[in-house]
């Protein structure tokens, strides 16, 4: 289940249905793309509920949670880490594990890395400055479901967490790592040096250079290590 990025404002569904092509390819299962509303007419709490929706329809569709893998990049990964985070408090069967690649997770903008990598990534810090009030409306940035790292991350699936080193999310992806851990989650980030946010867009060719391909054969040895 895919989950695209875009700052949850914006959608480019060509490259989004080549991308969830290219992980159902390298994980050997079917793929669905989410289609969220975005954000400004659909701010938070909109673009989690249709994660949830759409996970929720898969299950009652009669696909096992076990066999269900949540994937997404950038504002996606933070819905679907959001999107777990509301299920697990409503008792739903969580899925097997989920990739939030190149993750916000600490909608407060705290991390180091936002200052430190500023010269670095592809996106700068007053780009989030403009896009996060408008998603959130009002809602507190420190409070989950929409800040991740800030929810109760006990009995979460295994985490894989990509990210790139010269990204301004670098921090957050490592925090919530951490946090989850001590949580007692199966959580890692996978940390590709000098790469900046989305690096793994590279995957979408279809001869991909050496990052796509690293990427796509470390999803696939660690969806086959779940079953």
């Amino acid at each position: 289940m895919y989950v695209h990025g875009g700052g949850f404002e914006h959608t480019h569904p060509g490259t989004e249905r080549i991308l969830a092509q290219r992980l159902s390819r390298a994980t050997g299962r079917p793929a669905l793309r989410v289609d969220y509303r975005l954000s400004p007419k659909h701010p938070f709490p909109a673009p989690v509920e249709d994660v949830v929706a759409v996970y929720r329809s898969l299950l009652d569709q009669g696909v096992p949670a076990s066999r269900v893998i949540l994937a997404g990049e950038s504002a996606g990964a933070t819905l679907l880490l959001s999107a777990l985070l509301v299920l697990k408090e409503e008792g739903t069967p969580l899925p097997a594990g989920a990739v939030p690649v190149s993750a916000l997770t600490d909608l407060t903008l705290s991390g180091p890395s936002l200052t430190a990598n500023e010269d670095r990534d592809l996106v700068g810090g007053a780009i989030m400055e403009h896009i996060l009030p408008r998603y959130l409306a009002g809602a507190a940035p420190d409070r989950a479901p929409q800040s991740p790292l800030h929810g109760d991350l006990r009995g979460l699936p295994p985490l894989l967490l990509p990210v790139g080193g010269d990204e301004l999310f670098l921090d957050d992806a490592r925090r919530f790592a951490e946090a989850a851990a001590t949580a007692g989650v199966d959580a890692s980030v996978d940390l590709y040096e000098g790469m900046p946010h989305v690096f793994h867009l590279a995957g979408i060719v279809e001869d991909p250079p050496p990052t796509g391909r690293t990427f796509l054969s470390r999803l696939r040895e660690w969806a086959d290590r779940l079953g």
